[in-house]
């Protein structure tokens, strides 16, 4: 039983440790993605005006863009968060595809738009590797008490 649960710990952190290196590569991707969307949010911001919505479409993309990426940096630094349990909850609810303007704009970017929309599978992405990665720290705390 003991071997079994030292198994599993090892290929949880081993898991991690994986996960992590990930997170790093794709925040990196991430950044250089964003560099390719210029001309587009260029014409992006021509073709999507204020509308009576609070944020634009490229806004509501900006702020979960923060969200994401800070939560990916802290993990990629240093491995864990302050409240992990909170950052999850936080995680799920920040989909991408649940906010309907950044939905009216991926629809649009497949045949406008193919960098933003590439930016945005990515954003999403990496929202669910981090997701994952908690939820593994999680379980590997669980079977490590």
């Amino acid at each position: 039983m003991v071997l079994m649960m030292n198994k599993q710990i090892t290929q949880t952190q081993s898991q991690l440790a994986s996960q992590r290196n990930y997170i790093a590569q794709l925040l990196e991707q991430l950044t250089v993605n964003y560099q390719n969307t210029k001309l587009e949010r260029k014409q992006i911001t021509q073709n999507f005006p204020h509308s009576e919505a609070e944020f634009t479409p490229l806004e509501e993309i900006e702020l979960l863009t923060v969200s994401i990426r800070g939560y990916a940096s802290q993990l990629a630094t240093l491995g864990s968060l302050r409240n992990d349990r909170q950052a999850i909850a936080e995680l799920q609810k920040l989909s991408v595809f649940n906010n309907h303007l950044i939905v009216q704009l991926y629809s649009e970017a497949r045949s406008h738009y193919p960098q933003m929309q590439s930016y945005i599978c990515m954003l999403d992405y990496l929202r669910l590797l981090v997701l994952e990665y908690l939820q593994n720290q999680q379980t590997l705390q669980l079977i490590s008490a």
